[in-house]
């Protein structure tokens, strides 16, 4: 089974489809898929960093970089394919070829680029073009929720049957952490509790309306910080209102700043799956969010979600998960709770499933 591991190697490394190509390898090697796995890498980069049990890498014939790497992957990526004769083909983000030679597999986070309007989203829409048509090809489609599955079945093509839903998990390393409080107190300077949000900063994740939460927040009484954390992307506005910027940090330090949280706000209204309110659950944090796409899927009854775009209400929301009492430990258990079953063990068993389906040995 061949993977496409070049998201490690550019600037998806650090955000959402980093996190997915990376945890998945590791789980399906961990499951015992190595012997019958390989990596689909750039021959002019560095190798991607891997874990133990390291597949087998080989070397894309083409480059495909930048905004228009989708479509080099559209007439370039089948000689690819065909050179290297591989059993089936898994594409972990839709740049996918404009015929395959082998099976295929393709995970899809969100059809957000599908549902854009307006003319500040025409390039997204540029981008995610050909992947629209070419989805109708894939063998199996790999939803990471059931409302992007949802959104696949009504904005493209692809025949129903070959939609399975498979959700993101939680990193091992990410859980309640004794201790946490004192270590970010003296890596960061910063005092517990303080509101957290994880992801980027683009304009669908609505930054703005984050800070407009923040300030509801302590209009309501909390007296601590936002902190952001995370690869913020080019969208990023300059000015959020004194919040904390800390950038990327390594899996360590994630897990600290989540578990000494007092709550994890996330305020976009469109999410493919929403991996940051799991993790955030898995660490015994409470989660503040809107009422939108996914997000009741992950939270369910074990955070606060309120009605979409009202910045105020999830403020108070998350005002008063952070504040100690039976309200906040009442989601901090339901959170755990529910954190249990969504692991990347449980994802990569269902992506093994698939590849078996199309004929992976």
């Amino acid at each position: 089974m061949l993977v496409d591991a070049r998201p490690l190697q550019e600037g998806h490394a650090l955000r959402g489809i980093g996190t997915y190509t990376r945890q998945l390898l590791a789980a399906l090697i961990a499951a015992g898929f190595g012997e019958r796995l390989a990596c689909l890498v750039a021959p002019d980069r560095p190798p991607p960093s891997l874990p133990g049990g390291r597949p087998l890498l080989l070397a894309a014939r083409h480059r495909a970089r930048g905004r228009l790497a989708a479509y080099q992957d559209l007439l370039l990526l089948p000689g690819t394919l065909a050179a290297l004769r591989p059993a089936a083909y898994h594409a972990v983000h839709p740049s996918l070829p404009g015929r395959a030679p082998c099976p295929l597999v393709v995970t899809v986070h969100d059809c957000i680029p599908w549902r854009l309007r307006g003319r500040a989203a025409w390039g997204e829409r540029l981008r995610a073009g050909p992947a629209r048509r070419l989805l109708a090809r894939a063998d199996v489609c790999l939803a990471v929720s059931a409302a992007t599955a949802a959104d696949l079945r009504r904005l493209t093509r692809i025949p129903p049957e070959r939609i399975r839903v498979v959700p993101e998990g939680w990193a091992p390393g990410l859980a309640p952490r004794p201790g946490a409080a004192e270590r970010v107190r003296a890596r960061h300077g910063l005092v517990a509790p303080y509101l957290l949000h994880v992801g980027a900063l683009d304009r669908r994740k609505d930054p703005l309306a984050l800070v407009a939460a923040w300030r509801a927040a302590r209009a309501a009484g909390f007296a601590g910080e936002l902190v952001l954390v995370g690869d913020p992307g080019r969208q990023a506005p300059r000015d959020l209102g004194g919040a904390r910027r800390l950038g990327y940090v390594p899996e360590e330090e994630l897990a600290d700043l989540l578990a000494a949280a007092g709550c994890l706000v996330l305020a976009s209204q469109t999410e493919g799956f929403g991996l940051p309110a799991l993790e955030a659950m898995a660490c015994g944090c409470p989660v503040a969010a809107y009422r939108a796409s996914s997000l009741p899927e992950v939270v369910g009854e074990a955070g606060r979600l309120v009605d979409p775009g009202d910045a105020t209400a999830l403020g108070r929301a998350a005002a008063e998960l952070a504040r100690p009492g039976p309200v906040r430990e009442t989601a901090r258990q339901r959170g755990l709770a529910r954190a249990v079953a969504r692991t990347w063990d449980a994802a990569a068993r269902a992506t093994i499933a698939a590849y078996e389906a199309v004929g992976v040995r």
